[in-house]
């Protein structure tokens, strides 16, 4: 086994291929396309947000009247006015920005992130080939004291579009480059939604790391930017915008465009009511946009009458109609796409529930997004190590359960080793204890690759009893070393084809093709020759050294050796293949990574299954049967149904999607999601109940998720006819 071992130490310490830098056309090519993806993008999260229906709230963005928040030195362009719903206007603001630097202040609901992707989309729509490209990146997950602002910009930008991961065609230094030249535009949006305890740090690092001639935007609340800038200093060389209160007159006339013919002599009520009472508690509501746009959602369909919100014994002060508009929403949405669609459709109540459990769940772990691929951190059940490995053995053993019967009925095997295949699967329990402990030897291929075969060896002693039985021969000591060493072996050629079993820090975003072909053909015939004949290499020099009755059989078994050696390449081949897929152009979705992360989780287990059993197939056809093809795939498969399952388990513990699934089916069970999660969320997001930011989901609006987990009680569900009157009766308080 030394030589064969020694081949795939080699292979499995392989590093990652060297790459020049990006040359200019490789950087320009990723501009290109960073621009096309990001345009396409965020044009249909736009028009999700109903941004552009009927048409934008005409928000009119002025310089921040509070010196303290600008940098001393910073010329005040006191003439800078633009409106959020005019491109052009949009452009000339940022063109004239001290250093096209911005921050964009202002309270809660008042357009702040609208305005940033407005800004975008206009920066993208006439950009030409030169220009810098805009990119949006929410701010929450920046953490100065892991990373400093530069590292975590490039990586946001390669998770977030994993099409420039793509190192033979844009090289391996392409998004630093568009860095260092200014060519693009990080939009940082949201820095009130960075822990109040890490703003000003935060704020201190895009000061000392980012070049202060470097084009930016930031959004931010004005009290948090305060409190911020107080602690350390304002952002150099920014414009402060912040946005004048809407007016009552253009707020009304963009809730009347929205909604039908008939419906519109409601809001002439409503409007009157505002004219004679203009600090009435709906004037103050209706001069915030978020509060115009939650309004506009809430009375556009005709369901429920805007007049309501002129009824001060309902309403007395402004939280109770922000309350009530934050409460009205997703049942009123909800309501509305089932009659659309009678026959699908969610049920409202059970939909807020869902919601209600997300934006309770995002709370605690102080996070705005909601990522498929970390739903298993929410589940007791894969939280500890302990408890992750207890449920992957039982997985194994109801793959067992499922598997082992083909062994009885169609190959005669006898009852007694289901038993001990079951017993087998406790292999996994000491592996997957020891895998929680990954992180730890992250840094160097060659501590990893010691740390695999330590916790081979661990699953090697556990499954070792329940082989010793069935194994040849009458020295035990020598039939328990044999069994211990030949399973550690087949379990450490699968922990270095699919790595150690343990939750992903992300998906894998690509699929499996045929890009580069003409490079990997010759690394892969490589490595299939060199198995191949370390292979026949041990095989001869087994069957040597156990021939029998005089008649020594080196070269069936050299045959044999570069067979199922060649075999082994292959299957290692295909598993790297499978693993290094390549991401396509396109933005890619949460459904998207979803299937793709389960595509290649299947591939590589079944991959990893045949290389887990096939070298104890390889040596039992050899050694005890007529050495032919046929009986290699027979007692292959046998393995297969006998042990496979706990090669099949190995490499699907080291994808994000089953770990998803065991928390999704977890928290469908007990009612606190739907069964049909990813379809769940995409109707949310078709709603404009959240929105989708690359490959996670955030509420539309934050002061949604607050509102949601402050609920400690369901909203009691409205049906069409109690809300086809006067709709006196709004959605029950959360």
């Amino acid at each position: 086994m030394v030589g064969l071992l020694g081949v795939l130490a080699v292979w499995a310490w392989r590093g990652k291929p060297h790459h020049q830098s990006s040359g200019t056309g490789q950087i320009a090519e990723t501009a290109q396309t960073l621009a096309r993806v990001v345009r396409r993008q965020w044009e249909d999260e736009a028009i999700l947000r109903q941004l552009f229906e009927p048409a934008p709230l005409p928000v009119i963005w002025t310089p921040c009247r509070r010196t303290e928040l600008s940098a001393h030195g910073t010329p005040a362009n006191t003439a800078i006015r633009c409106h959020a719903h005019d491109p052009d206007e949009l452009i000339e603001t940022f063109q004239r920005a001290a250093r096209q630097r911005i921050v964009v202040l202002g309270p809660g609901g008042s357009g702040k992130t609208t305005f940033a992707v407005l800004l975008l989309l206009a920066l993208l729509r006439t950009r030409d080939s030169d220009d810098p490209v805009p990119v949006l990146c929410p701010l929450s997950s920046f953490d100065p004291s892991r990373e400093n602002a530069r590292d975590w910009l490039q990586r946001r930008v390669a998770e977030d579009y994993p099409a420039l991961s793509d190192v033979q065609r844009y090289g391996t230094s392409s998004i630093v480059e568009l860095l260092t030249e200014h060519r693009l535009v990080p939009v940082l949006d949201g820095l009130d939604e960075v822990p109040a305890a890490r703003q000003a740090t935060v704020l201190a690092a895009l000061n000392d790391t980012l070049p202060t001639n470097a084009p930016l935007v930031l959004t931010c609340r004005t009290d948090d930017y305060a409190r911020a800038v107080r602690e350390s200093s304002p952002l150099a060389n920014a414009t402060v915008l912040e946005p004048t209160p809407l007016r009552i007159g253009e707020a009304i006339a963009a809730l009347r465009l929205a909604v039908s013919t008939q419906r519109r002599p409601a809001w002439d009520v409503v409007a009157d009511h505002l004219t004679q009472n203009p600090d009435s508690p709906a004037g103050q509501v209706l001069t915030s946009p978020l509060m115009a746009t939650m309004a506009r959602s809430v009375y556009a369909g005709g369901d429920r009458d805007p007049t309501e919100l002129t009824d001060l014994r309902r309403f007395p002060t402004r939280p109770a109609i922000e309350h009530h508009l934050l409460d009205a929403l997703i049942p009123t949405l909800y309501v509305r796409s089932r009659r659309q669609a009678p026959t699908g459709g969610w049920d409202p109540e059970k939909a807020r529930h869902y919601l209600t459990f997300i934006a309770h769940g995002l709370r605690d772990r102080g996070t705005f997004d909601f990522a498929w691929w970390e739903l298993h951190t929410w589940s007791s059940a894969l939280t500890k190590p302990w408890r992750r490995a207890v449920t992957w053995l039982g997985i194994t053993l109801v793959g067992n359960l499922v598997t082992n019967p083909f062994l009885v009925l169609f190959f005669g095997a006898p009852l007694e080793i289901v038993p001990m295949c079951m017993a087998q699967a406790a292999a996994v329990v000491p592996i997957f204890l020891l895998s929680s402990r990954v992180s730890v030897f992250a840094g160097r291929a060659g501590y990893r690759t010691g740390f695999s075969a330590l916790v081979a060896l661990s699953g090697g002693l556990a499954a070792t009893p329940a082989t010793v039985p069935f194994l040849p021969g009458t020295n035990v000591v020598h039939q328990f070393f044999g069994a211990t060493v030949f399973v550690s072996v087949c379990l450490w050629l699968a922990l270095l084809a699919a790595g150690l079993p343990a939750p992903p820090h992300l998906p894998i975003r690509g699929r499996p093709g045929m890009s580069q072909w003409r490079r990997r053909l010759p690394r892969a015939l490589g490595i299939v020759a060199c198995v191949a004949v370390s292979s026949a290499v041990f095989f001869a020099s087994y069957a040597a050294y156990v021939q029998h009755d005089g008649e020594p059989r080196v070269m069936a078994s050299l045959r044999d050796g570069l067979v199922i050696g060649s075999l082994l390449g292959v299957g290692l081949v295909f598993f790297r293949w499978v693993r290094s897929a390549s991401a396509a152009d396109d933005q890619d979705t949460a459904a998207e990574t979803l299937r793709t992360d389960r595509l290649v989780a299947l591939l590589g287990g079944g991959a990893c299954a045949v290389l887990f059993v096939l070298p104890d197939a390889g040596v039992r056809t050899s050694i005890w049967f007529a050495n032919t093809v046929t009986d290699l795939a027979i007692v292959t498969a046998f393995r297969l149904l006998d042990i496979g399952a706990v090669g099949f388990v190995l490499a699907l513990a080291t994808c994000a999607w089953p770990y998803y699934v065991i928390a999704r089916i977890q928290f469908a069970a007990c009612g606190q999601l739907p069964w049909r999660l990813q379809a769940f969320l995409a109707d949310a997001h078709r709603l404009g109940i959240l929105r989708s930011v690359n490959s996670t989901y955030q509420f539309r609006h934050a002061r949604l998720q607050d509102r949601l987990a402050e609920s400690t009680r369901l909203p009691e569900p409205r049906t069409p006819a109690d809300q086809s009157g006067t709709h006196s009766d709004s959605t029950t308080s959360s």
